[in-house]
Parts: C-alpha cells; structure tokens; sequence
C-alpha cells in the first residue's frame, strides 16, 4: 500500500499503541491545516506588500494642495498709524440749553470810569446768569448740576435672630442669672399642689432694647406653670442685649427654670 504522508494514515501507523493523548499526535494531527493557514497568510501579506506601491500612488498628494495655497497668500502692508497730536486744547464745551448773560458786578466808580454796563432786568429774564454771554441752543441735553456727595449704599437694620452660640456678646440679666433667679423666685407663684417638683424650659428674644419678646415654654410640669413662666418674664425688667460686629442684635435665649412647691 501506498503511503500518502498528506493523509492521517501515516500518523496512526506512527502512534498505533503509543498514548495519542500526548501533545506530539495533536501537533501532526492538525499539522495539514496549520501549513495550509500559513501559506495563505503569508500568500496574503506578501501581496501586500508587493501591491503598496500602487496603493501609495492613488492616495492623492497634499503637500501640493499646501503649495498652491501658499501661492494665493499675499502679504499686504498696513499703513503706518497716525500719531495723535500731544497737549491738545480741550474741546469747548457744548453751548447750554438756555441763553446765559454775562454778570457784571456792580462797583462804586465814576462815571468816565464805567466801562461795561451791568444788563438790564428785561435781558436777564429766563436766562442764565454767568461769567461771559453765550447763546443757548434749545436742542442741547438739559444738564443738571451736581447735587453733592452721599452715602453711596443704604444701610439695611440687622433684624436677624442669631443664636446665643456664634454671638460675640452673649445678652444677660443686670446683675447676672443668679440675679435672674432671684427675681423668678420672687415673683412666681407656685401652684398649692403637694409635691409638685420639676423644671420648665422656656425660650425668649432679647430684643435691641433688652425687653423680652416671643417668649414660648417648651415642656412645663402641669397646673398651670407654664402660664404663670410667661407672665412672669413678661414682667422681667430689661436685659442687656447681645452685640455682633460692634452692633447690637436680637439673640434667642433658652433656660430652665426648676419648680418645687412647698411641703
């Protein structure tokens, strides 16, 4: 029999009772086609090649595209610029609205010695008085005259409520809380209930002027207390306000006050 090495044939007669599971049969096995993908690469790649000239050719030139371009520049020269004269006169200012007459001060002096007469009442009737006499032109912009120098922005109140934390001046009692305390000790009236005990938390506004405004209780303990937290503080004389940037503000103050009625 004839033996066609292009043909798997041989490839079994090698490996007959050899372990085929070994790389070696896999690589002659499919040897034909690896061979047969080469050639057509290479095949491929030295066409190619061997065609790149010819490509090369139908790709059009740009350099002399650029070429014609720079042909079609031309270079213009700009005239010199012009210096404007120096230390020129300014220019005389447009004539006023309304005809203005020259003024001339009256003067105790003889009469040989008069020289210009001062104009007369009919000539001075709406119009403007002044060093020399000018003819007015009625279409001229009306102009006006400067009314003086202001404060150039409003000053706008701080009405904000800041809170006691960020403030730089914190407000307080004349005489500090235990003065404070003092006066709610004297002034509130305890409800008649046996063992009542506990604390009201109240919030109020120290006002600009120290009074106390907004004045809200938080938690009391019943019976009544927390009416009688607001109508004492009411009655609370001034505080101290609180002051931010060197001006005084309305802040919001927080305090407890205890509670204990009497055994």
């Amino acid at each position: 029999m004839k033996l066609d090495l292009l043909k798997r044939q041989w490839i079994d007669i090698v490996f007959e009772g050899r372990n085929k599971a070994y790389g070696a049969y896999e690589l002659r096995k499919e040897n034909p086609k690896t061979t047969l993908r080469s050639l057509l690469i290479g095949a491929f790649i030295f066409g190619v090649a061997v065609a790149s000239p010819l490509i090369a050719d139908l790709i059009p030139d740009s350099s002399d595209e650029d070429a014609n371009l720079d042909k079609k520049i031309v270079t213009i020269k700009l005239p010199p610029k012009e210096e404007q004269p120096k230390d020129l006169p300014p220019p005389p200012p447009p004539p006023p609205k309304v005809d203005q007459v020259k003024f001339v001060k009256p003067v105790v002096a003889k009469t040989e010695e008069i020289v210009e007469e001062p104009p007369k009442m009919e000539e001075i009737k709406d119009k403007k008085l002044g060093d020399e006499t000018i003819k007015g032109d009625p279409d001229a912009p009306l102009t006006l005259e400067d009314a003086g120098t202001g404060p150039s922005q409003v000053v706008e109140e701080d009405n904000n409520i800041y809170n006691t934390a960020g403030i730089e001046v914190k407000p307080d009692f004349p005489g500090g809380l235990e003065k404070f305390y003092k006066f709610i000790g004297k002034n509130f009236q305890v409800p008649e209930e046996e063992g009542l005990k506990g604390k009201i938390f109240v919030t109020f506004v120290v006002e600009k002027d120290g009074s106390l405004t907004d004045i809200k209780v938080l938690r009391d303990i019943g019976y009544g207390t927390g009416k009688e937290a607001i109508r004492v503080l009411k009655s609370c004389p001034k505080w101290n306000p609180g002051e931010q940037n060197g001006k005084k503000v309305r802040v919001l103050y927080s305090l407890p006050i205890s509670i204990q009625s009497a055994e």
